[in-house]
């Protein structure tokens, strides 16, 4: 994360914290000082039983909503500086808009500062991988595919 000119004039640790599919994860503390770097992997999986045509899938993560916040650790329970939020199908299978990184394609958007966070807003640079598989599921003595 990176926010030129800005200084953080509490000195918590902070970490992003990501809701998607459902699920909660969060990234380790680092010190709250500009660019942030996060060289971790969050790994989300999720299962949808009822669903066999992938134009389905794609119209269910169109309706679902993908959540980063950018949390310093101020207590009692931290406090969220930015936010970025984007539907699950767009957030997960972007448009080609993308920068090429030494690891592959990484995309770069700008979070939606909170209003106690002073200065621009900040840009975001991470990178998405997405695996679909099909699996049996046993219903009695019948397979579905």
């Amino acid at each position: 994360i990176t926010c030129p000119g800005v200084l953080l004039k509490d000195k918590q640790e902070l970490y992003i914290n990501v809701f998607v599919l459902g699920q909660y994860g969060k990234t380790e503390s680092v010190p709250a000082v500009f660019p942030l770097v996060f060289q971790e992997r969050l790994v989300f999986e999720k299962e949808f039983a009822n669903i066999v045509d992938p134009g389905d899938l794609v119209k269910l993560l169109e309706f679902d909503t993908a959540i980063l916040e950018l949390i310093q650790l101020i207590p009692p329970v931290g406090k969220v500086l930015a936010t970025y939020e984007e539907n699950t199908r767009d957030f997960l299978f972007p448009d080609p808009k993308l920068t090429h990184g030494r690891r592959g394609l990484e995309r770069e958007v700008l979070m939606k500062r909170s209003p106690s966070f002073t200065g621009i807003a900040p840009k975001l640079r991470f990178s998405t991988i997405s695996i679909i598989s099909d699996s049996l599921l046993s219903l009695g003595r019948s397979h579905i595919q």
